[in-house]
């Protein structure tokens, strides 16, 4: 293990700086360190890691399981299809708070992004804990979010949707997270229409509160890793200059929740788009 590993808290809500290793020359140890600071500050940020190729990046990302090819993201090379190219001048520029691709019928579990280059000032990154957003939440609107699921949908594929527990649990630290977002939720089966506008519309401004959140200013060489289970993130569009990160996502089990209580009150969503888990059940359809 790195004698010199140190992690350090970045807000009392979530986010940690991680110094003192090289993600390219990772022993075991000190990736089960880094694996423990990860569930409990949810991101992690890794200055300076300049020896980091595209290469070992894809290496260091499968460490944590298998890794997805984005189906619309831009790849950094027909040899390297995991490790994906997010130029801000061409389609990168994530100014809405969001859960990565939570329309597919397994989520990625963990995101792991590399600053190339961008601007000196500006481009900053912002993160939200969603066991936070969930555990502040009043009583009885947690007592009606255990027992509905929302609809997640791509912005560029409408056949590209799947229906989750509106609160996920993660199956390691075992605690509950709100899960739905402001780019890819689109309603909340159980609930009319205009109840789930609504709510949704709270939930969205509630999850984003300042008071849930950390912020990196990127520099050249630094690397981030966050759980896409229960954090949301939003890239800061303030800048002029061209931003360009590298990406890998790990794929994991398909979001995990208690089951809906109630029948929808509206026909329309097709069985096809339900992809959601019950808690200790399974995937149930597709």
């Amino acid at each position: 293990m790195s004698v010199n590993l140190k992690v350090e808290a970045l807000t009392p809500a979530c986010g940690a700086v991680v110094t003192g290793v090289s993600l390219a020359k990772l022993d075991d140890t000190t990736f089960e360190r880094i694996q423990e600071a990860w569930f409990e500050h949810i991101a992690l940020f890794f200055p300076d890691q300049h020896d980091m190729t595209p290469e070992a990046h894809r290496e260091f990302a499968q460490r944590f399981g298998e890794l997805e090819i984005h189906p619309h993201a831009e790849k950094y090379s027909e040899d390297l299809p995991e490790i994906c190219l997010l130029h801000s001048e061409r389609g990168g520029r994530a100014d809405v708070w969001h859960a990565d691709v939570t329309y597919t019928e397994s989520p990625p579990v963990a995101v792991m992004v590399r600053f190339i280059e961008g601007p000196s000032l500006g481009g900053d990154t912002l993160w939200s804990n969603q066991y936070l957003a969930y555990e502040s939440l009043s009583d009885p609107i947690r007592e009606i979010l255990d027992g509905v699921t929302a609809l997640h949908m791509s912005t560029i594929d409408a056949d590209l949707a799947r229906e989750f527990p509106a609160v996920r649990i993660h199956p390691v630290t075992g605690r509950k997270a709100l899960y739905v977002n402001r780019l890819f939720t689109r309603a909340l089966s159980q609930l009319l229409p205009e109840e789930s506008e609504a709510l949704l519309q709270h939930l969205f401004t509630w999850s984003e509160k300042p008071e849930f959140t950390c912020r990196w200013r990127w520099s050249p060489g630094d690397m981030a890793l966050w759980d896409n289970r229960c954090v949301l993130h939003r890239a800061i569009n303030d800048y002029a200059d061209e931003r360009i990160l590298h990406r890998a996502m790990i794929l994991g089990e398909p979001p995990m929740g208690a089951a809906p209580r109630w029948d929808k009150p509206v026909p329309g969503i097709p069985a096809s788009s339900v992809g959601y888990a019950y808690r200790g059940k399974g995937p149930l359809g597709r």
